[in-house]
């Protein structure tokens, strides 16, 4: 039996965690953007990094990662040694934790926060609603209706999306596509491209970008705010309309000029990092960037670019996709033609874990299976819960899964199974069994606060099984809602290469999980990765899409994608294939 452990340094996200409230709190009490910025960036790296930070901040070796300095590293020492930070402390005195959730409310920005809270004694999320629900914010300087409508329409919003203020990207993408098909059907209108994080695939999005160009902008502006999904438009002028939609997500439309419509959706496509990174390169360069276009120092001409790539050739670089334009070393990969040809939703011959009615799906195997044809697959790995499979079950739906095979052209239908993978690292499912499936996904679903030590050799016993192809939904985490549990990552990656049992990325969309920075260092060290839907529903194999989104953001290629592969192919890669 696997024993826990006394308790450890802090995890990742939980450091992460105070430096993103140090710096809020800052920010409402009125620091510089630098020292803010240096923080977030900080609370980022470290949230990313798959090797505990603790530990390397005590080793003295923090510094060696991008954005951690001497500065940070001796904060993360005083928290590891003291439990807090004596900033923090000092910054808690004069600014209530609770106004940190209101810096998430559209529209509300620090100094408004400071006017709401010395005005109005409003200190929390709560206090902020009812203020708008009794009209007290339109009596302020600055503020009105529109405000409290927009504080309204926030607080709307679904609970998990309100208490992080960003919305996961699995709700986010379908509004901005249908509303980018409709105004491209729209006769007005010329181009149109969503941007922001959305079309950089960010696992959560804070509001929803559009660029259009058009031949009568205030037609479009006109037929966008009329459209049946807006609840409330919130700002609207000759170029630019802002409205919340009837699920709370804020939606922007910028209608610009067709000459400079490749420099504005790269600039509101971002990221911060990126477009702050090119145009420190560009300087240097005796250019200088901006949404507008690129001025030429040395004669004043400025430069527009109708499309993006355009641009990137001008600036001496290769297109980058959107979802690789994070600060995270692509413009030097551009420059040097070192850009990899990114995995597509389109390359996916398979899924390879999925659930129907035989445990917790909602759709029978040959509706899953149905669908899966309409996607294009060849095959799908039926991978239903081992708990909901006893007592014969097991073999009694692969009976079923063979005689739907009989009737099936064009796509094998996989006997798979997802097991749980116990406190001990046991399996809930007997070895004989398990050799017989085709596909044999393990997962933890329980015990998350077992201890990173624990839970890391939970994780390394299932690896070692000669049966387990797959492991799923790795750290455990729910976006906006449950944090990932701690791993020895690098352990796990190491001993997964070298066992050959491939980690997925989990489509679901509060999941997503490989997330994007550890399925990169998983590829990085030579683990073999699959994109899957884990879709419990026809419509929820399209979660694969958004698996590939996030093996894009990390940096993944078709070959790095297993069931990109033929089913015969990537049988014969299977653990313990001869």
């Amino acid at each position: 039996m696997i024993a826990t452990v006394a308790p450890e340094l802090p995890t990742n996200a939980e450091l992460a965690a105070r430096f993103e409230l140090l710096s809020d709190l800052l920010e409402l009490d009125g620091a510089d953007r630098f020292r803010l910025a240096a923080y977030r960036k900080a609370a980022q790296r470290i949230r990313d990094s798959a090797t505990p930070v603790a530990r390397l901040a005590l080793e003295g070796t923090a510094t060696r990662l991008d954005g951690i300095g001497a500065t940070i590293e001796s904060k993360i020492v005083e928290l590891v040694e003291t439990g807090d930070l004596n900033a923090l402390r000092k910054v808690r005195e004069r600014v209530p934790e609770g106004l940190v959730e209101l810096l998430r409310v559209p529209g509300l920005g620090p100094k408004t926060i400071r006017l709401v809270r010395e005005r109005l004694g409003v200190a929390s999320l709560a206090d902020l609603r009812a203020a708008a629900e009794e009209g007290r914010l339109r009596d302020l300087p600055g503020l009105g209706a529109k405000t409290e409508e927009k504080v309204l329409a926030y607080v709307a919003r679904p609970a998990s999306d309100v208490r992080t203020g960003r919305a996961l990207l699995g709700r986010a993408l379908p509004v901005v596509e249908a509303v980018v098909a409709e105004l491209r059907a729209h006769p007005a209108c010329d181009r149109v491209s969503e941007a922001g994080s959305v079309r950089r695939r960010c696992e959560t999005v804070k509001d929803v970008d559009v660029i259009a160009t058009s031949s009568d902008a205030a037609a479009l502006i006109e037929h966008f705010a009329t459209l049946p999904f807006v609840a409330d438009v919130v700002a609207r002028g000759d170029t630019k309309v802002t409205v919340v939609g009837q699920d709370g997500l804020q939606v922007d439309l910028r209608v610009v000029p067709p000459a400079c419509y490749g420099n504005l959706l790269q600039h509101f496509t971002g990221s911060k990092a990126h477009n702050v990174a090119l145009r420190e390169e560009a300087v240097r360069r005796g250019l200088s960037i901006s949404e507008w276009g690129v001025k030429v120092e040395e004669t004043g001409e400025t430069v527009t670019h109708e499309r993006e790539d355009e641009l990137y050739a001008f600036l001496g670089y290769a297109w980058i996709p959107p979802e690789l334009r994070e600060g995270a070393g692509e413009l030097e990969a551009a420059r040097a033609g070192g850009l990899p040809a990114l995995v597509a939703p389109g390359d996916l011959r398979g899924d390879l874990h999925c659930h129907t009615t035989w445990s917790d799906g909602k759709a029978t195997l040959e509706e899953m299976a149905l669908a899966a044809l309409a996607r294009g697959y060849e095959y799908l790995a039926i991978c239903d819960h081992a708990k909901r499979l006893k007592d014969g079950r097991l073999e009694r739906q692969a009976e079923a899964i063979a005689e739907l095979n009989a009737r099936l052209d064009g796509l094998t239908v996989l006997s798979g199974v997802e097991v749980d993978i116990r406190a001990d690292g046991s399996l809930d499912l007997p070895d004989d069994q398990l050799a017989a499936c085709d596909w044999v996904v393990a997962s933890v679903h329980a015990g998350f606060r077992d201890g990173r030590d624990a839970l890391t050799a939970r994780l390394l016993a299932a690896i070692e099984h000669p049966h387990v192809d797959c492991i799923g939904h790795l750290t455990g985490r729910k976006i906006n809602t449950r944090p990932p549990y701690e791993l020895d990552l690098d352990a796990v990656f190491a001993r997964a290469a070298e066992t050959g049992t491939v980690l997925e990325i989990n489509g679901q969309p509060d999941r997503l999980d490989l997330r994007d920075a550890h399925a990169r260092a998983a590829a990085a060290a030579g683990v073999r990765i699959v994109c899957t839907s884990d879709g419990h529903s026809t419509a929820a194999l399209d979660y694969a899409d958004l698996a590939v989104a996030q093996a894009r953001r990390a940096w993944l290629r078709r070959e790095d994608v297993l069931n990109t592969l033929p089913w015969a192919d990537l049988a014969r890669r299977r653990k313990g294939s001869a």
